[in-house]
């Protein structure tokens, strides 16, 4: 049970065998950091006690993260530094404010609690799950970083609970919970949008609770579609389940 500043969240318990787990990026990431912790030992720190490049370049190639493939950050990037992975700045901060792992004299090694995770993935998702979505500034990462989306998580999670059993786009969402955006004669950046996605639609397609798909040559978050995964009916415990439409979308 998520219970952080007021919101009542019910988390399943999830087994370490779920196949569900396997739609979590966030998961993969961590069990692929704890993998390459477990051979190497250690990730070697910058100055700024970032991960080292070496370790970003090898992160990027193996996350299989959605939307930021190794080939889609070397497309922008010449290296890597930690920053330019925004995931993988989210897991070290996730990994050292959990107490999973800690700097140790220019390296990050993990902590004998999360030495022990590593091979406990339902446990992992039940911990890190919950905290990543309610605790991290999503914001921060936005154009905006001060316009803070109005809701709560306890409406989104329903609402989003009941339209997306079909699939829903992004304008869809944004019109059920904000209304339509206000009309222009040119066309211009939807901040609510933007926020939406930001801050609630990506968490939780980073989680693995929902799946994007964004039509062909399309960069805009209106016209992608987001459907719930497994992981999302076996890991959330809501006021909506029962009320779920069954799917009609063709």
């Amino acid at each position: 049970m998520a219970d952080i500043e007021g919101i009542m969240i019910e988390f399943r318990h999830i087994s370490d065998d779920e196949p569900a787990l396997a739609f979590s990026p966030l998961l993969r990431g961590f069990l692929k950091t704890f993998d390459y912790l477990s051979e190497h030992g250690s990730i070697g720190l910058t100055a700024s006690k970032g991960f080292k490049r070496n370790f970003v370049h090898w992160a990027a190639s193996q996350f299989d993260w959605p939307g930021l493939s190794e080939a889609d950050l070397f497309a922008v990037n010449k290296v890597l530094n930690e920053q330019d992975f925004m995931p993988l700045v989210d897991i070290h901060f996730l990994l050292t404010t959990l107490r999973m792992g800690r700097h140790y004299k220019g390296q990050f090694k993990l902590t004998k609690a999360g030495s022990e995770l590593g091979a406990q993935p339902g446990r992992l998702f039940g911990i890190i799950t919950p905290f990543y979505l309610f605790e991290i500034d999503h914001a921060a990462w936005s154009r905006l970083p001060d316009n803070r989306l109005p809701g709560s998580w306890d409406v989104f999670l329903n609402v989003i609970n009941v339209e997306a059993e079909a699939g829903v786009t992004g304008a869809e969402l944004r019109r059920m919970l904000y209304g339509d955006p206000q009309p222009s004669p040119l066309p211009r950046y939807d901040e609510t949008m933007g926020a939406l996605y930001m801050q609630v639609l990506r968490p939780l397609v980073w989680t693995g609770m929902l799946q994007e798909t964004r039509p062909e040559k399309s960069f805009r978050t209106q016209d992608s579609v987001f459907s719930k995964t497994p992981l999302w009916r076996a890991s959330l415990k809501l006021e909506t389940d029962s009320i779920v439409r069954r799917p009609t979308r063709h």
